[in-house]
């Protein structure tokens, strides 16, 4: 449920591969006494990371445990009630296509049934209302939509804001613990007690909050 745009580093070296290889052509003409006096000048590793601390977590210290997002969203009263919401207004949505579908075609099927009536002018005219409402239609859906689904994701994130994250928070403080892991990335053996959380959030999540209400979105 949470997050910039990220450059994709193979795209950036891709689109700066003619400055690279110029680069290369002229390193290579300066000669090798430039590339050792480039070398003497810079700074070792060693040097580099001189006031780095030798201090790490020690592992029998460490206090780890497990969360799965991914059952907290299907599992959490808060969250289902917010997938609810946002199904209502598609399933609206839905119902207005087939509506809209079904008046477009019985109008398509007047203006093909009225082809040896209409003047050309007249039918053409006809004809480009109808695209012209078509398109209309289109759109109108696509910004629906695309309001259904921002509606969703603000009252997503204020979920997550204002409820969930002060909640693992808490447990990782009540816990002490000093490191959690996503669970979809996560292999632990039987063995492991008390090392998955995602039932403590759910449980306390359901204990502060049940319904979070989805701003309704444009057009409804």
């Amino acid at each position: 449920m949470a997050n910039t745009k990220n450059v994709n580093p193979a795209a950036k070296s891709y689109a700066r591969m003619g400055i690279i290889a110029a680069a290369v052509i002229a390193i290579a003409a300066i000669g090798v006494w430039a590339v050792s006096s480039f070398n003497r000048g810079g700074a070792t590793v060693t040097d580099a990371i001189e006031e780095v601390s030798t201090d790490a977590a020690n592992g029998a210290n460490l206090r780890i445990a497990v969360i799965r997002m991914d059952a907290i969203q299907s599992d959490a009263k808060a969250l289902q009630d917010l997938r609810k919401q946002k199904e209502s207004y598609e399933n609206k949505l839905r119902d207005e296509l087939t509506r809209d579908q079904k008046a477009l075609e019985k109008e398509k099927a007047e203006i093909e049934k009225s082809q040896d009536v209409l003047s050309r002018e007249a039918l053409q005219r006809r004809v480009v209302d109808y695209q012209n409402r078509v398109t209309k239609l289109q759109r109108d859906l696509a910004e629906r939509a695309q309001s259904i689904e921002m509606s969703f994701q603000k009252a997503l994130n204020e979920m997550q804001t204002k409820h969930l994250d002060p909640i693992i928070e808490g447990i990782i403080a009540k816990k002490k613990l000093s490191l959690v892991i996503d669970g979809r990335f996560a292999r632990t053996g039987a063995d492991a007690q008390n090392l998955d959380i995602t039932n403590d959030v759910v449980s306390a999540l359901d204990k502060k909050v049940t319904s979070v209400k989805m701003e309704k979105p444009q057009g409804f």
